[in-house]
């Protein structure tokens, strides 16, 4: 990218800066409550039994173990691009170049909300209407919310997840007074039924419903005190989410006889502790919205690290305009395009997300351990950060994080077939050589998307 480009085209810290605390907890909080806890909770119960509250506990602590790294650097600087201004940061231009493709790849299956969406809202309403129009229907609105800035989306998320929390809220409510603790937790029947490997299978598989707080760290240019916010809204909604999590796991689990719901969906157990009317609105409030806050804080977020990497040179800069709004919207555009190719033509997610779900894995791993690069890569804003600690204590932080990543990718990887290694592999070596033939073009001109905040 010459520089006559650069300079005609707006960059990351051109976007406002409006995202406070509480926003900030309205995106982490949507992007972690997902589908995941409605169907993972009989899934978990099938695997380790009624233990599976203590499952989500430990899932949590893997979670932050995770994002411990993340934490120590938001709380240090204020990235612009996220994930990839660490990654060109502290690793250098080559593993930015291939972390930005294979973040593309990583996050194409966002079709996967507006489908469920559609699937729970058809069953809820009895409405005899084409799934794909549904679907579509909401993928657009969220889009077109989105085209119109982060301040809207913003706001409209802090509903959502004000109406989702009182879902979990009224579900915990009704179903605490249901527990039969003495039959249900009175001793070790139903208890670790796969032994300890079944407890950690079962954390490991949870991640998924606990995870996701790290995601505001792609807010970095759009948060008004990041270094402030960031850490606390990443560890705050993951430990409180987690605690609701477990509360509906012991629910789940204490109910109803454990043969009826291991492996069936939350919402048996909702309709049997829940009155009419209650019932429809956790549908709505709780499933439904837990899709949509989903859908709307990724696309709020994924398009910043994009926008920054264009303005780099990784991409023709006509992918990096910004409209009056702040909004990428050619990015957002091609994602909302991406989305809507499964809707309109069916198409299986499985394949694309199962081939991303492994490499990214070990990319997260490489990004918990380059924090080790901070007092070298920037000294000074280093001395001066809270986060400031030893040598040793922060290389014990990124391999807690690294340790974490790289344990749940063996546990992703454990009876995965060829084609997914083979496919993993085409996927690294296409990312690498993009980023090196990009760089060896010229095109290739990183600026400073970091900042001391």
């Amino acid at each position: 990218m010459d520089q006559e480009k650069v300079e005609s085209q707006s960059v990351t810290a051109d976007l406002n800066r409006v995202l406070g605390r509480k926003e900030l907890f309205s995106m982490a909080a949507g992007q972690i409550i997902g589908a995941g806890i409605m169907a993972l909770v009989g899934i978990g119960i099938a695997m380790t039994g009624r233990s599976v509250n203590l499952a989500f506990i430990i899932a949590a602590l893997f979670t932050i173990a995770m994002a411990i790294p993340m934490v120590y650097l938001g709380g240090t600087l204020r990235l612009r691009g996220g994930n990839y201004s660490q990654m060109g940061l502290l690793m250098g231009k080559l593993f930015a170049g291939a972390y930005i493709v294979v973040y593309i790849v990583s996050n194409i299956s966002l079709a996967i909300y507006s489908i469920s969406f559609a699937q729970y809202f058809i069953g809820l309403t009895g409405i005899a209407i084409d799934p794909i129009i549904v679907a579509a229907a909401c993928m657009t609105l969220f889009y077109v919310l989105n085209l119109f800035g982060i301040q809207g989306a913003a706001f409209l998320q802090n509903a959502m997840v004000a109406c989702l929390a009182l879902a979990l809220i009224i579900f915990m409510a009704f179903g605490v007074g249901k527990i039969n603790w003495t039959g249900a937790f009175g001793g070790t029947a139903d208890w670790m039924t796969g032994g300890l490997n079944g407890l950690f299978m079962t954390a490991a598989l949870l991640t998924y419903a606990t995870g996701g707080a790290t995601v505001v760290i792609n807010f970095g240019a759009e948060a008004k005190n990041p270094t402030k916010d960031i850490p606390f809204v990443i560890i705050a909604s993951t430990l409180s989410i987690s605690v609701v999590y477990a509360i509906m796991s012991t629910i789940a689990a204490g109910v109803l006889p454990i043969a009826e719901v291991a492996g069936k969906p939350l919402l048996l157990v909702a309709r049997a502790i829940l009155p009419a009317g209650f019932y429809e609105f956790f549908i709505i409030g709780g499933a439904m919205f837990a899709l949509t806050t989903t859908l709307n804080a990724t696309l709020s977020w994924v398009t910043k690290p994009l926008l920054q990497a264009t303005v780099d040179g990784w991409f023709p800069a006509v992918f990096g305009k910004i409209s009056k709004y702040k909004t990428p919207t050619v990015w957002l555009t091609l994602f909302y395009v991406m989305g809507m190719i499964p809707i309109l033509f069916s198409i299986d997610l499985g394949t694309v997300t199962t081939l991303a779900l492994i490499i990214g894995y070990i990319f997260g791993v490489v990004i918990s351990l380059s924090i080790v690069n901070l007092p070298k890569k920037v000294p000074e804003i280093w001395a001066a950060s809270k986060m400031h600690c030893s040598t040793g204590m922060l290389w014990a932080v990124g391999l807690i994080g690294a340790g974490s990543g790289f344990a749940q990718f063996l546990i992703l990887s454990l009876n995965q077939e060829t084609w997914v290694w083979w496919g993993n592999l085409i996927l690294v070596v296409f990312a690498f050589s993009y980023s090196y033939f990009r760089i060896k073009s010229g095109k290739v001109h990183m600026e400073i998307s970091y900042e001391a905040a």
